[in-house]
């Protein structure tokens, strides 16, 4: 079987719905600790400010968007992967497209979200900062973290 390769492009409208899916069936697994409610409310905010807000980058996995990555200068507002196919190096591929064009990323990411830390550890990123509270005032500790090149 040939394996096409996936295409990494910026985000479209039409790419909307499907990402913004994608990000709530994540979230809902990554970031459960929210709550379902949260989380909705946090998927409105993501269609309406972060994705116009953000430089946007999806990949296109079997014809279809299958994950985001949004970009505000150096920093990553967030890498998102459809949960049914993770694992199979679409999030990589994003973090080094996104290498590519900054050279040097910043992040945050939940404490609890063991799984995104652990990807950020593999790929290079050192632990420069963690805070009690996230950018909300919740109890949910932050890790901030750096890839210089």
């Amino acid at each position: 079987m040939i394996q096409i390769p996936n295409e990494i492009r910026p985000i479209r409208a039409e790419d909307t719905d499907a990402l913004i899916n994608i990000w709530l069936v994540a979230s809902r697994i990554s970031h459960h600790f929210l709550g379902v409610e949260r989380l909705l409310l946090q998927a409105e905010q993501v269609r309406d400010i972060y994705l116009k807000q953000a430089e946007n980058w999806v990949i296109i996995h079997d014809g279809k968007p299958a994950g985001f990555i949004g970009l505000v200068g150096q920093f990553i507002g967030g890498l998102f992967v459809d949960p049914n196919i993770q694992g199979k190096g679409l999030g990589y591929q994003l973090l080094a497209h996104a290498l590519d064009l900054k050279k040097a990323l910043e992040l945050e990411v939940y404490a609890l979200n063991t799984q995104a830390h652990n990807f950020y550890l593999r790929n290079g990123f050192v632990e420069i900062a963690r805070f009690a509270e996230d950018d909300e005032g919740l109890p949910f500790t932050v890790i901030h973290m750096r890839r210089d090149p």
